[in-house]
């Protein structure tokens, strides 16, 4: 663990649909991980995105992690306490104040907005109504940085996000403004994403440290794991929106909780049998050459 020795982690869902098989994966490796540091894990839901959440949504993830049978130490009970205790909702000042430090860059922060033909988005004053912010990342920006299962990462983020957006038209933080701040609030030394958020990993650590405050955010700090993704009979990364409307995710899978624990034993290059269960795959883990 680069420069720590506490484990600090975090489930991040967003209830934007049911979770699938690849969510799951994601779940069962963050809590092997910490749990053999014996480290503290969070539950963090990513909310948002209030377009897209639904109340089942927000139920699925509770009864996820019941179905799988992990268990975190800090977080929402349910639905309801998320909504009235730890919705990201709350935090909008630490976002906004974020934002506001950002702005006054003004070689880093760029407002855009749709004309009224339609046409691709202009360049307007930070202060218009319904413009998007964006980070300008200069021509040629690459984050390199220590993947704990990966190995060495580089994100090439000068071509890859040059001019992502911070702050929605809605005035509202964007995903990654917001995923550095909470993580900093919950003291997060070690992240398990899917390798598709690799180049949300680059363009956090890159805007985490054009700020003081925000500059505990690095990977001297933090481990991250980026794992192979699961893909559909097609070949495509498992994805909510590929979801049909009577889709229940992973929670219809054919062959249950085995289906995920087998999955996550594959990843790790473990036995099949510790597939098997929850307990048999914790097992077979914890008695593994600890190289993630």
């Amino acid at each position: 663990m680069p420069g720590t020795t506490s484990v600090v982690s975090r489930l991040a869902p967003t209830p934007s649909g049911y979770l699938h098989l690849g969510n799951a994966v994601n779940f069962v490796l963050a809590w092997l991980l910490t749990r053999r540091a014996g480290g503290t894990l969070h539950l963090r839901i990513d909310d948002l995105d209030r377009a897209r959440l639904r109340p089942a949504y927000l139920d699925n993830i509770f009864r996820v992690i019941d179905w799988l049978g992990i268990d975190y130490d800090h977080g929402p009970t349910g639905p309801d306490d998320f909504l009235r205790h730890h919705s990201q909702l709350l935090h909008l000042p630490d976002y906004n104040s974020v934002l506001r430090r950002l702005a006054q860059q003004p070689d880093l922060v760029r407002a855009s907005q749709r004309t009224r033909t339609g046409g691709p988005a202009a360049t307007v004053p930070l202060e218009t109504p319904g413009a998007a912010w964006r980070a300008h990342v200069p021509t040629g920006t690459e984050i390199r940085f220590a993947d704990a299962w990966q190995g060495k990462a580089g994100v090439p983020l000068g071509a890859l996000m040059p001019d992502f957006v911070i702050r929605k038209k809605d005035g509202v933080a964007a995903y990654q403004v917001a995923s550095v701040v909470d993580d900093l609030r919950l003291g997060t030394t070690l992240i398990v994403r899917g390798l598709d958020l690799e180049p949300s990993t680059g363009a956090q650590l890159w805007l985490a440290s054009q700020l003081s405050e925000t500059s505990a955010f690095n990977a001297q700090r933090i481990a991250f794991h980026h794992h192979p993704l699961l893909t559909n009979e097609a070949g495509q990364k498992l994805s909510k929106t590929q979801q049909q409307p009577l889709d229940t995710g992973v929670l219809g899978q054919a062959q249950g909780q085995r289906a995920v624990f087998a999955a996550v034993a594959s990843l790790l290059h473990l036995p099949t049998t510790a597939g098997e269960s929850l307990a048999a795959l914790q097992q077979a883990f914890s008695n593994s050459p600890e190289i993630w």
